[in-house]
């Protein structure tokens, strides 16, 4: 692996781009050290993850940063396709892979004296407009706050970060499907929140493909343009994209655009797990 090289190829596309360090580090969500480190060629084996941030802030593909350096990632090795023609597979994060967040709910209404059905009507009023990149985390939690009642400021990040729950079945199955298909993750999600599940390790540490991230494309579930994002990233066919979600209207959306879609139970995940695993069964 040529760390070095990537340096030099990321400080290039980076004053092509006419940024600097710090706008670049704003942009792609990673701190000021990690960009220099990796610029300088200090790091060895850098994060799938965080060379694709860098690369989507750039405005450039994967393939293009990394062209001539050595490293790999998962798209480039040997994959298969399964007997119904998926090559690409595609995971919902919330109900998918970790347990939904209402635990977070119970607990503000506890702290603040909000009724607790107050609290979610609150929540999903905003919830939208914040995984669509329209409103920040900062006004998000300020009018949690004030309509709450709060005596405090309301961190949700922290409230969320404590309720989820990894789904351990649906992690074997990540785990398993990398070895065969090319996979991505496709959320309705709050800024800077899949970086940190993955740094808490509450999602799969496998190498991701493609991370639509709701907040980032500012698209979300179920809108034709988010589909439309992702299959683009995912560099086949729509045919060849299995997209699994918990939600029945996210799934109707995908299969308008061809995709195969596969729902996900969380009341039984170990069997659904192994649904969606006989689902994919390779072809010879």
């Amino acid at each position: 692996m040529d760390e070095k090289g990537l340096g030099k190829r990321l400080q290039m596309a980076r004053q092509n781009a006419g940024l600097t360090q710090q706008a670049l580090c704003h942009k792609a969500d990673i701190s000021y050290s990690t960009l220099t480190k990796i610029e300088r060629g200090a790091i060895k084996a850098p994060s799938i993850f965080t060379i694709y941030n860098i690369a989507e802030a750039l405005g450039i593909s994967l393939d293009e940063l990394m062209a001539g350096t050595g490293i790999t990632h998962s798209r480039s090795s040997g994959k298969k396709r399964s007997k119904s023609g998926v090559s690409f597979v595609y995971f919902d994060i919330n109900g998918c892979l970790v347990r939904f967040f209402h635990r977070a709910f119970t607990r503000l209404s506890d702290d603040t004296g909000a009724p607790a059905d107050m609290v979610e009507t609150v929540f999903w009023h905003y919830n939208d407009q914040v995984c669509k990149g329209e409103m920040n985390l900062e006004e998000f939690n300020q009018k949690l706050t004030e309509e709450l009642g709060a005596s405090e400021p309301i961190d949700w990040k922290t409230y969320y970060m404590e309720a989820i729950e990894p789904i351990p079945a649906m992690h074997d199955l990540v785990r398993w499907a990398a070895k065969y298909y090319r996979i991505g993750l496709l959320t309705n999600i709050m800024p800077g929140f899949v970086s940190e599940m993955l740094e808490r390790g509450m999602l799969p540490d496998v190498a991701y493909d493609a991370i639509v991230d709701s907040s980032e494309v500012r698209a979300i579930k179920p809108e034709p343009e988010i589909y439309e994002i992702a299959a683009e990233r995912a560099h086949c066919s729509p045919a060849e994209i299995l997209f699994i979600d918990d939600s029945r209207a996210n799934l109707m959306a995908a299969g308008k655009q061809d995709w195969h879609v596969l729902w996900f139970d969380d009341s039984r995940p170990e069997e659904a797990a192994e649904r969606i695993r006989n689902a994919l069964e390779p072809a010879n």
